[in-house]
């Protein structure tokens, strides 16, 4: 709302970053087991019987408790998933120039950083500061 203030003519516009492609394997691959989990849940079935493995205490605590059991794998996978889905990117652009980068920075500049950022690159390029053209 400041930046508004100071330049009313600015267009604010967010967006995902997208993630890194192993990133989004990592996600799908926990997106796949979650459902596999709770449908294993769910059914009953055994699968450290069909491996010929002793069946975990774990296991069988599951399958006394299957609502919770699913709930559990459903919110543990969910937070793995925007784990591996999250950038934390900030990235500022002004006329498809980039003049911010958290992911280069590490951080996110406060405000007085954010208006100084601006004046810098508006007085660099010759910007006028209400319409954001060159002059």
């Amino acid at each position: 709302m400041r930046l508004h203030q100071v330049y009313p003519d600015i267009r604010i516009q967010g967006e995902n970053h997208p993630p890194t492609p192993i990133n989004r394997c990592f996600a799908q691959l926990i997106s796949y087991l979650k459902l596999l989990s709770i449908l294993l849940i769910i059914s009953g079935q055994n699968p450290f019987s069909l491996l010929s493995l002793d069946t975990p205490s774990a296991w069988t605590w599951s399958q006394n408790n299957k609502i919770f059991s699913c709930l559990m794998a459903f919110f543990i996978c969910n937070m793995m998933e925007t784990h591996f889905l999250s950038t934390g990117a900030f990235e500022v652009t002004l006329n498809d120039v980039p003049i911010w980068s958290k992911l280069q920075s590490g951080y996110i500049p406060n405000i007085q950083e954010m208006f100084q950022i601006l004046d810098t690159h508006l007085k660099m390029n010759q910007m006028d500061p209400m319409t954001f053209t060159s002059t």
